[in-house]
């Protein structure tokens, strides 16, 4: 709508429905201060009906009714609020429903935000009336929407580009039922089945992942689902979404080159297998709203590609020489990563990180077993011994991926480095306290100390970094503390003496709660930050998405900020214990203790 002059806020007047002594009672409410007003009435927000069924409201009517529902920019809201109307039925049909969206509205981080977004989805949805009473049927609907328009913009704008999702989240009962691996699978396989053109099926992934972002981003918001359930539910998605774009470049590349193949010890060609080998959280099966998808590419062994009769991978007489192996995977992997990268105007699957191949981000994309067997056994790093406990095949051959895995290992657990010597232990703790002390100076320079939650004083890193430096000093004689997933992990140095049930309790509590301020900053908008805002106002919507009370929005802010201190001092003095005073500390000498029982 263009803008209308505060006090004229123009609404027809055929739909007016409440005369002059209405309006002075409803000013004289809305202004009353809250001193003046019984317990029962302060609770009771104004009705907001006169916005469009009212005549003569001034811009202080508007602002009286429009702040008592957390919405500051008043001028503003109104206008969305009269383009939402409509025409005169529409008008009469919003009313009838605009007290709850207001209430549900005024509940979430951005009141404001979530009414734009409202105007934007009444300008898409094919019937307005159709629409309004849906949701005046189903104000279980109207309070999920209100809740992802003030919460979040990304999942917001999944709903407006396709409001049919309002209607697929209601038959597939999001609020009850969590998705699961197997669920993915089959519905992904339903959306792609008919499709023949690669880029279309390419591009229906894309829509699959924008589709069940929103279902799980939901579960979250109404607090549905535990961090663990939402990072497993993101991890799912994740590997079904890489290994259905594999599959979908593999066959257009057997097309043109062949099917990969090699000589087996036993003399026959065997097809050559590849397999997608997550690494970080995506490994650890602990991912991000917004997180890179850490990626590693193996293949089985080298070879070329033949050309077989129907172009498969029989045992037995191959037909002409094509490229090399290492040609074809390589070609594989480059196209793999654009396919999952690549944004269009579907967006993308996942941004794609392999710097944790060997040689990092100056390597070959793909490598052989034997390959990556010589440069672990030659080369390999401290810092790649951390990197690889959360390595997992997520996509392609599981035999290939779970080689990958048994291969590393020997390098991961050096049964020569760790024999419960303490000099051996120290030398390991100096390595990584100096990796993290590089990432300290980076975190500094741009002055996110004490805002960064993953990289930050007392953040996720220093949990991370204490569990997995503990495994790679006694996980290959102590098996029951090795785990990918980092509260498993903890889990385990709890079960084997290593941490008390104080200790962690501690950095189990800490770790949930920075990893739910993670998810929801990064739900927002659907950008890979870490960082807290420093701006007030957004830190306080930021605390509010997490189920810190919105009515009581300076307080809440108030109690967030003291529960982040909490918890990255508890982490701080545990990481700095460990990694700077190594010779006293208790959790040290319970594990060197741990490796000489075993």
């Amino acid at each position: 709508m263009p803008s209308i002059p505060e006090g004229c806020f123009v609404v027809p007047q055929e739909s007016r429905q409440y005369n002059a002594s209405a309006m002075r009672k409803l000013r004289n409410k809305s202004t009353e201060p809250a001193s003046a007003k019984g317990s029962t009435r302060a609770a009771m927000p104004p009705d907001p009906t006169p916005l469009l069924l009212a005549s003569g409201l001034t811009a202080q009517d508007v602002r009286g009714i429009l702040s008592s529902y957390g919405v500051r920019a008043f001028e503003e809201a109104d206008r969305n609020i009269q383009s939402m109307a409509g025409e005169p039925h529409e008008r009469r049909q919003l009313a009838a429903i605009l007290p709850d969206l207001l209430q549900f509205t005024a509940g979430t981080a951005d009141p404001d935000q979530a009414l734009n977004h409202w105007e934007r989805l009444f300008s898409a949805v094919v019937s307005r009336t159709s629409t309004l009473d849906y949701l005046r049927a189903s104000p279980r609907m109207l309070d999920l929407l209100c809740t992802i328009f003030g919460n979040s913009d990304a999942l917001a704008f999944t709903l407006i580009r396709d409001p049919t999702l309002i209607h697929w989240l209601a038959e597939e009962d999001v609020l009850s039922s969590p998705p699961s691996r197997v669920g993915i699978e089959r519905a992904l396989r339903t959306s792609v089945e008919s499709l023949t053109v690669t880029e279309l099926k390419l591009e229906a992934l894309r829509r699959f992942r924008r589709r069940e972002m929103l279902k799980i981003g939901v579960r979250d918001l109404f607090r549905l689902a535990t961090v663990e359930e939402t990072t497993a539910s993101l991890s799912d998605l994740a590997s079904v979404l890489i290994h259905a774009a594999y599959e979908i470049v593999d066959r257009d590349l057997r097309a043109e080159f062949g099917v990969p193949m090699h000589l087996s010890r036993e003399g026959r060609w065997d097809e050559t297998e590849f397999a997608v080998i997550g690494m970080g959280k995506l490994g650890g099966h602990e991912l991000n709203y917004s997180s890179d998808v850490d990626l590693i590419y193996v293949y089985s062994s080298e070879g070329r590609t033949r050309r077989t009769a129907h172009q498969t991978a029989c045992k037995g007489s191959p037909g002409p020489e094509g490229i090399s192996n290492e040609e074809y995977f390589e070609v594989l992997a480059r196209r793999l990563t654009k396919a999952l990268s690549e944004p269009t105007k579907e967006g993308y699957v996942f941004r794609v990180d392999l710097r944790l191949r060997a040689e990092g981000s100056v390597g070959q994309l793909a490598r052989s077993l034997d390959e990556y067997g010589k440069y672990y056994r030659t080369r390999g790093r401290v810092w790649e011994r951390l990197a690889l406990l959360k390595a997992w095949p997520v996509a392609g051959s599981s035999a290939v991926g779970k080689t990958f895995v048994r291969m590393v290992k020997r390098f991961v657990w050096n049964q020569e480095d760790i024999g419960g010597d303490e000099r051996d232990a120290l030398r390991i703790i100096r390595d990584v306290r100096a990796v993290k002390e590089m990432i300290d100076e980076k975190v500094a320079d741009r002055g996110l100390e004490r805002r960064n939650v993953k990289l930050g004083t007392g953040g996720i890193r220093e949990i991370e970094f204490l569990a997995q430096t503990v495994q790679v000093i006694a996980g290959g004689r102590v098996s029951g503390i090795v785990s990918r997933n980092t509260l498993a992990t903890l889990k385990g140095l709890h079960q084997h003496r290593l941490l008390s049930q104080d200790e962690l309790r501690r950095l189990t509590d800490a770790y949930r709660f920075l990893r739910d301020v993670e998810h929801k900053l990064q739900m927002v908008h659907e950008i890979q930050t870490h960082s807290l805002p420093d701006d007030e106002e957004q830190l306080t919507q930021c605390a509010i998405r997490m189920g810190y009370d919105a009515g009581n929005r300076r307080a809440s802010l108030v109690r967030f900020r003291a529960d982040h201190a909490r918890h990255t001092g508890h982490v701080n003095r545990a990481f700095r214990s460990f990694f700077y005073a190594p010779e006293q500390s208790a959790l040290l000498r319970a594990t060197l203790s741990a490796i000489r029982r075993a």
